[in-house]
């Protein structure tokens, strides 16, 4: 809503865009985004894939030969391995044609989250004031009031999200392209994407960067490893406590507690909704808890006045 209000607040001349109009934008910038992406990162690994599959059957046994050759190697069946490679490979393709519907499913899923966000840009306001004549009046604008606050706290923690899931995409794929990893342009996307999963999403995609550099070199593996532990340090240290700190207002030890809690009670999805939930409790203790204790202590101040010195 933050971008869709942006783009409402456009001024050409006395026409400005409508809701609806914006709202098409938006979905717009985002599907022309995702198919170039589509475009300029998938074509060569979907090459690398075709071609790694033409050529595993009949690599499977010079690679285990090679194995062979080591120390110890004949103890761990490694011909019952080369004989079996083909049904391996049979029965991998069994497993994904098992498997494609409930990836369809999933794809529907997330067809039907995208349908009905557009649904809540067009309509939630509506559906928003809806609720709030259920609230008595007399404590209706002080919910809609701290409510506005708590959108405006969340809005800024997902702008800082955002912020930091540019500066580390734009940062490695940079780096990924100084030291010729293959794929780095995707690498690099990734990274910055699973960068809105706290922790698992930085250890997934900087495990998959360093083992398709490790195929080509030690040396490249050790230069992704070294930044983004580098990374990591600036991010920690600088980045994210004055950018999520100054947009969110919450503690460190509250942000860590709430991906705590929120993994702990749904996983993934958990952890991406922690923060801003955490956000809006802090609004509404702000509002409704923490402002009666302060005027409770200016009562108790006012009713026992201290001492003047003699």
């Amino acid at each position: 809503m933050p971008v869709v209000n942006n783009i409402m607040s456009l001024r050409i001349r006395n026409w400005s865009p409508s809701r609806p109009l914006a709202v098409i934008a938006l979905v717009l910038s985002v599907f022309i985004t995702l198919t170039l992406f589509l475009i300029l990162a998938l074509p060569p690994v979907m090459h690398d894939v075709q071609h790694f599959a033409a050529e595993l059957p009949r690599r499977v046994p010079s690679f285990i030969a090679h194995i062979k050759r080591l120390p110890l190697a004949d103890k761990f069946g490694f011909d019952a391995l080369a004989a079996k490679s083909e049904d391996v490979i049979a029965s991998t393709a069994q497993y994904m044609l098992a498997t494609a519907p409930l990836w369809l499913s999933r794809f529907l899923a997330l067809i039907t989250s995208l349908v009905l966000c557009i649904y809540f840009m067009l309509e939630g306001e509506f559906v928003y004031y809806y609720l709030l004549s259920f609230i008595e009046p007399e404590s209706r604008e002080r919910l809609a009031r701290t409510l506005v606050v708590a959108e405006l706290r969340m809005s800024r923690w997902l702008l800082g999200q955002l912020s930091l899931m540019l500066i580390l995409g734009v940062c490695s794929t940079l780096v990924f392209a100084a030291l010729h990893v293959r794929y780095f342009f995707l690498l690099g996307v990734l990274m910055g994407l699973f960068n809105i999963i706290p922790v698992a999403g930085g250890i997934i995609t900087i495990t998959l960067a360093a083992v398709v550099a490790a195929t080509e070199s030690w040396t490249r593996m050790a230069g992704v490893l070294i930044f983004y532990v580098i990374y990591l340090q600036i991010e920690n240290g600088f980045l994210i406590p004055r950018i999520m700190r100054s947009r969110v207002h919450l503690m460190g030890l509250s942000v860590l507690i709430a991906l705590l809690v929120g993994s702990d009670l749904a996983g993934v999805v958990g952890a991406l909704v922690a923060v801003p939930t955490a956000a809006l409790i802090a609004v509404l203790m702000d509002e409704y808890f923490v402002q009666k204790d302060a005027a409770a202590a200016a009562l108790i101040a006012a009713a026992n006045p201290p001492t003047p010195p003699t």
